[in-house]
């Protein structure tokens, strides 16, 4: 039986930072993972998708040459090339985590954990062999998988979830899409940009729902322009898979309407992979498909933790690698502070992309704050409009007693790069004053922030 000092079980965004600062600090540290190094994100989510998107950007301006002067004859995509480019840049990241493994010394062992009682882990490889090792600590990062709903049931062919949507064998024609949040919009984007008739049902009244109302609106406009088929206040009952494709039943405000499809995309959310893990045989807590950990990701039971998208924060790479961070700190000694889970930037890629962080108008208005509210559109923007990227805006929500940053919601062209200063800037307790007198370059899609910052403050020039 080997012995560590950290045994972390997974490693996806959250397992594998959590190993690195671990022998950072000097910790002897193991890392088990059943499939590939990166976990999902590296290798089923994150960074594959972002290839996939980046893509159909460019198919897209090949498209709209002629918008920037240039010709381009008949630009094609090769949608197997595309899906290869992909998975091709997938590999090399978890390659590149192979190696960061190797640098920092931490042993990666192949197979299924599952946490015993006595701080110890079983671990099942390939061939069926059982090994045990021992830990002072095990930090459980399983991570999440697609969610399934009754009248969803996947068949990886027909009805898929998110692996399958980044390696089809071929475009399909038609695709209908579940659910619109991060992964239903982000692959409504990618397979209209193709050329696949797309349409996203969507339960809730409005799609990308956790967003401020505005952003939805501009996003629903956006697609709807793009030519993808929106269906909010629907749900799809039941799915006939018996012929070539599919035909989906959905139920509107109208009543049902029969969408026929190639194939249906199920993307309405994530399920918690906490089963057969031995939780139940340590007395490990569970509630709603979560762990319970306090401040510091520990569980009710002394040296077992756990992190990422098995506890109840927000399901996201960034959340679990500084829940990790943080976990194995405290582990070691050090001083650290409770994440603020009221300053998280959400992102989403698809085009126009969205980034948000903090309070929505609404929210704050729930709260009781008394709020000043500034906009400044891409369309009034110089950078914008030289890029051909004018869709979209920037919005600021701020206390009007105090000048405390609230909230900040984006959508438009490279948004997802600009949300770190809006964080930053709520991290250091930074006023709307002082955004306003923060200079920004020009011509450049973050002064929009200045210029949303200064119509809240009824001081906007361009406007």
């Amino acid at each position: 039986m080997s012995k560590y000092d950290i045994i972390v079980l997974g490693s996806g965004p959250g397992g594998y930072v959590t190993a690195i600062r671990a022998s950072q600090l000097g910790l002897k540290t193991a890392v088990i993972e059943k499939e590939s190094l990166g976990g999902i994100c590296l290798n089923w989510g994150c960074i594959p998708t972002k290839a996939l998107l980046k893509s159909a950007q460019v198919f897209e301006y090949l498209k709209h040459a002629e918008d920037y002067g240039l010709s381009v004859e008949n630009p094609d995509k090769d949608f197997t090339k595309i899906v290869k480019r992909s998975r091709n840049i997938a590999e090399g990241m978890s390659n590149g985590i192979k190696f960061l493994m190797k640098k920092n010394k931490i042993d990666v062992i192949n197979g299924f954990g599952k946490v015993k009682a006595g701080k110890k882990v079983d671990v099942t490889a390939e061939d069926g062999t059982v090994t045990e090792y021992s830990a002072d600590h095990i930090v459980i990062a399983t991570g999440a998988r697609s969610r399934e709903l009754p009248a969803l049931k996947q068949d990886g062919k027909k009805v898929i979830g998110y692996r399958e949507a980044l390696t089809l064998p071929e475009q399909p024609k038609k695709i209908v899409i579940v659910g619109s949040g991060a992964i239903g919009v982000e692959f409504a984007y990618f397979y209209n940009s193709m050329g696949s008739d797309v349409t996203v049902v969507e339960f809730l009244p409005r799609v990308v729902p956790v967003e401020d109302a505005a952003v939805s609106k501009q996003l629903e406009k956006s697609f709807k322009k793009s030519g993808i088929k929106i269906m909010t206040s629907s749900e799809v009952t039941s799915v006939d898979t018996s012929g070539n494709g599919i035909k989906a039943t959905v139920k509107t405000k109208k009543g049902e309407e029969i969408i026929e499809a190639d194939i249906l995309l199920s993307a309405v959310g994530i399920k918690s992979n906490i089963e057969n893990i031995g939780l139940e045989d340590v007395g490990i807590v569970t509630d709603k498909d979560k762990v319970l950990v306090n401040d510091f990701y520990q569980t009710n039971i002394p040296g077992y933790y756990a992190i990422g998208d098995i506890t109840p924060g927000p399901a996201l790479a960034h959340v679990a690698s500084a829940e990790g961070i943080l976990c194995v700190e405290k582990i070691a000694g050090q001083h650290v502070e409770a994440i603020d889970y009221g300053n998280i930037p959400g992102c989403t890629y698809c085009s126009p992309e969205i980034a948000s962080v903090g309070m929505t108008e609404a929210q704050a208005k729930d709260a009781g704050y008394d709020i000043k509210v500034g906009n400044f559109p891409f369309s009034a923007s110089g950078k914008a409009s030289a890029a051909g990227t004018k869709d979209g805006f920037v919005k600021v929500i701020f206390d009007a007693k105090y000048g405390e940053w609230l909230g900040c919601h984006m959508i438009g062209a490279g948004v997802t790069d600009m949300i770190a200063e809006a964080v930053l800037g709520r991290k250091l307790e930074t006023t709307g004053h002082e955004v306003l007198k923060t200079i920004h370059p020009h011509p450049t899609m973050s002064e929009a922030v200045m210029e949303a910052v200064a119509a809240a403050y009824d001081e906007v020039i361009h406007l």
